[in-house]
């Protein structure tokens, strides 16, 4: 989904022949994955990060191509809103210290697009934020959506699987737009880390078990359209405004953006091979000059579904696996990304040590819808204890072993413990990007412009939630 594309509209026998490689590049990479020494190498990890743009009110500031141009900057690109950017930040290993780097380089990409903003229009600035309190119903238009041939195919491409409007019910919240542009109103921090074959069923099951609690500690999306919702609103969000489930479709078990329905079995080639049989293809562009080990159309296809957590296939470095890890919210600053990365990574790699299929996938499932409902209230359950704990006390209690997973992987003392210490002060204090947002919505009079005004000059700082006034 990184390129552009030639043109935006296909014909159905583009759709055919786009079926026909989906299939075949499927044998190549079930070959590749099962080449003795493929994908093998140091673990190493990468960030993408999504952005709002603002105007000086704080109200969306539809200026991306402007910004993104003067940023000059390849690590930066246009998302599918026009008041959006997402930046792709540099991989690195996760030997030594890579928190503090992670941390440095969200800070310095924060910085330098919030002043390409400024420079583009007077006052504007970048916000790292789940979902921002001033969208208003009429920032969801076709003119929204990017100038860009690969987000207008997006748009037909659903809008061809799903007749209907795209409905959107959370709580007392009831929205119909045609089109897909609600995807725009989501930001989020997406972390991934390289595994060898043999080892992704692991780690990717251990992934979807901590995503819930990871993402209890970590809510920053409480507001859409002046409603205060869930916690972690943009998990709802997501899922109803990219769902091609219409009436023809609704034998299909889970949407395009899922946390998915069972444990992985086998390994990767298993949810590439579902994301095959069980997904019509949206952007059926068609590659000429496309290497043996390369599948272009199946890694298009690929990012087309929005699994909360997901597998990547990259034919960089003589190619590799890595597991993507989607769920949690942009926001709110560099040090409680960083955080909440370390937090993540640190529980998944502990949790990958023990066979998760014994333990109930619903539980997990059960856990993450929770987390985002309720954040640090929540109640949740966990393999080898008894009951439900809330979600605060259980975070507390796993960030040991977060920081167990980390050490055994090379992470340095001083930094797996510098950024968990992020974690378990706003744990501790009850203080997420969801909590701060309310209490300061209440004291400003329900005035949302102030509120990300406010927002924004604290994030940029670079300190923890927990630590704002």
């Amino acid at each position: 989904m990184g390129q552009d594309l030639d043109k935006e509209r296909f014909s159905e026998a583009e759709y055919a022949r786009f079926g026909e490689r989906l299939h075949d590049q499927l044998g190549v990479l079930r070959e590749l994955l099962g080449t003795p020494g493929f994908g093998q190498g140091p673990t190493t990890i990468g960030a993408e990060l999504e952005l709002f743009l603002v105007d000086e009110r704080g109200r969306p500031l539809p200026r991306n191509a402007e910004v993104r141009d003067a940023l000059d900057d390849d690590r930066v690109v246009l998302e599918l809103g026009r008041f959006n950017l997402e930046a792709n930040l540099t991989p690195l290993p996760l030997e030594g210290q890579p928190f503090e780097q992670l941390g440095a380089e969200v800070q310095e990409a924060i910085t330098k697009v919030d002043r390409a903003a400024g420079q583009a229009v007077e006052g504007g600035g970048a916000v790292p934020i789940g979902i921002l309190p001033t969208l208003d119903p009429d920032h969801f238009t076709k003119d929204a959506i990017s100038d860009q041939n690969r987000y207008r195919a997006l748009s037909r491409g659903l809008r061809r699987l799903r007749l209907e409007p795209f409905l959107v019910k959370i709580d007392d919240l009831e929205l119909a737009v045609e089109d897909v542009i609600l995807e725009a109103a989501n930001t989020s921090w997406q972390v991934h880390v390289r595994t060898p074959p043999e080892r992704f069923a692991r780690l990717f099951n251990a992934a979807q078990l901590a995503t819930g609690p990871v993402l209890a500690a970590c809510g920053n999306s409480p507001f859409f359209l002046g409603r205060h919702l869930w916690e972690e609103t943009r998990i709802a969000l997501m899922e109803e405004a990219a769902d091609d489930r219409d009436v023809e479709r609704r034998y299909r078990k889970d949407g395009r953006v899922t946390f998915g329905s069972d444990w992985v079995r086998e390994g990767a080639y298993e949810l590439f091979e579902r994301y095959v049989n069980d997904y019509d293809p949206v952007l059926p562009d068609l590659s000429d000059d496309a290497g043996p080990h390369e599948v272009p159309e199946l890694r298009l296809h690929q990012g087309t579904i929005w699994q909360w957590n997901r597998p990547v296939y990259d034919p960089a470095d003589g190619g590799h696996l890595r597991v993507e890890m989607r769920a949690l919210p942009a926001g709110p600053s560099c040090a409680d990304m960083a955080a909440n990365s370390a937090f993540l990574l640190g529980l998944t790699l502990s949790q990958a040590e023990r066979d998760l299929t014994g333990y109930m996938f619903a539980e997990a499932y059960q856990n993450f819808y929770r987390a985002a409902m309720h954040g640090l209230d929540a109640k949740l359950s966990w393999p080898g204890r008894d009951g439900e704990f809330q979600a605060a006390d259980l975070v507390l209690e796993l960030l040991p072993e977060a920081r167990e997973g980390l050490l055994a992987a090379g992470v340095s003392p001083s930094d797996a413990d510098g950024a968990l210490d992020v974690v378990r002060q706003r744990t501790r204090l009850r203080r997420t990007g969801a909590v701060w947002q309310r209490e300061t919505l209440a004291q400003v009079d329900g005035d949302r412009e102030q509120l990300v005004r406010r927002y924004r000059e604290l994030a940029l700082t670079g300190q923890p939630v927990h630590t704002w006034r």
